[in-house]
């Protein structure tokens, strides 16, 4: 017999959501986690959450523990050097906030401790050196005890899972740096996404300052990171303008290389990747960890419908992959077209980008297609 119903392989938000989601089943369900518990505490990347992101918290019981979460009531989106401007509107759209930004960090840390606190999960401290699929379960082997588990479903939940699967790569030669500035303008709850010929600048508003998510070139990136504050402000003046007024503090800076990765099937059975493990996208429009939230969720929902005997094989994976397929791939296209469209000085795409722009501002129901795209999927 199997150790566990489902063994999720990995802590991270996408992976403690498909814990928690699972609670309460009468599985036996594991996460294994190699971080101590405050580890996750020190991730300072910002994360804007979907309004759909929200709604799924709040179902896992966990939203309450995120607050004060910043709403986003606007995204004003524009392009450097060229006409076009959008504006999204959450009381346009019918809903009470766009997006809501929070630390990667706590996010995570508020899950994994959600699920600490329940007796029907069982939290495995350890590293996992190896995963394989067979007939009837899953193994993970770990590098401390307890050695090893089987599982009827094992669900890798870690970017570094990728490599147990077919995976389609693209390199976009471009890095991204992310840290808190503070601006003499409040920024009232508005979003802003610039694009630029190097990528996109987003600046999303978190507590009283804002959270800078600034795509460049790696070598900028590395360039922007080592600079004094004077001279790293004076750069993102330049870039963005004068909308919020002067930037007069930063803080912390980071940096890491994008990359497009995308898992196809995967080698061996009882295996399912999620999130990062199955996705990794380009931070743009802040579609990845939201799809990857939504990976976890509806996981979870074929595992309620299966009997016991049914999780993890062929027929329950199947029909998971074609339950998120559309999501999936419309995820995936519409983050990877945008930085194909935006992060270029071609001049005939900087008049269409600017027309697209000018429709996407004065069209409601383009609008609307696209806030619900970015609120609940390509399903939405």
């Amino acid at each position: 017999m199997p150790d566990y119903d489902v063994l999720v392989v990995g802590g991270g938000p996408v992976g403690a959501a498909a814990g928690l989601a699972l609670a309460g089943s009468g599985l036996s369900v594991g996460l294994v986690e190699a971080r101590a518990p405050q580890a996750a505490l020190a991730d300072p990347r910002p994360i804007a959450l979907s309004h759909g992101s929200r709604l799924i918290l709040e179902r896992l019981g966990v939203w309450q523990r995120l607050q004060p979460a910043t709403p986003i009531e606007r995204i004003h989106i524009s392009q450097r050097g060229a006409f076009g401007r959008a504006q999204l509107d959450a009381a346009e759209a019918g809903l009470p906030a766009l997006g809501y930004v929070v630390d990667y960090g706590q996010l995570a840390s508020v899950l994994v401790a959600a699920l600490e606190a329940r007796d029907d999960n069982h939290l495995i401290r350890a590293a996992v050196s190896a995963v394989e699929g067979g007939r009837d379960a899953a193994r993970a082997r770990f590098d401390t005890a307890p050695g090893e588990a089987r599982a009827r479903l094992l669900v890798l939940a870690e970017g570094g899972a990728l490599g147990t699967t077919r995976v389609r790569a693209r390199d976009y030669h471009q890095s991204v740096v992310t840290t808190r500035v503070t601006s003499s303008k409040p920024h009232r709850q508005v979003a802003y996404e610039r694009f630029t010929p190097q990528g996109p600048l987003a600046l999303l508003p978190m507590g009283e300052r804002l959270a800078l998510v600034w795509t460049t070139t790696p070598v900028h990136a590395r360039q922007l990171c080592e600079l004094p504050d004077a001279g790293f402000l004076g750069q993102l003046q330049s870039a963005f303008g004068t909308r919020l007024g002067a930037f007069s503090q930063v803080g912390t800076r980071s940096s890491f290389p994008l990359a497009l990765k995308v898992a196809g099937r995967m080698m061996e059975p009882r295996l399912v990747a999620l999130g990062n493990a199955a996705q990794t996208l380009h931070p743009v429009a802040g579609q990845g960890l939201n799809l990857g939230l939504r990976d976890a969720w509806e996981l979870a929902e074929t595992v309620h419908g299966c009997d016991r005997e049914g999780i993890g094989n062929e027929t329950h994976l199947r029909a998971y992959a074609s339950r998120r397929r559309v999501d999936r791939g419309g995820g995936v296209r519409f983050t990877d077209s945008l930085v194909q469209l935006f992060s270029n000085d071609i001049a005939p795409l900087k008049l269409a980008r600017g027309l697209g722009l000018a429709v996407l501002g004065a069209a409601p129901p383009v609008k609307d297609f696209v806030v619900r795209r970015m609120t609940f999927g390509t399903r939405g």
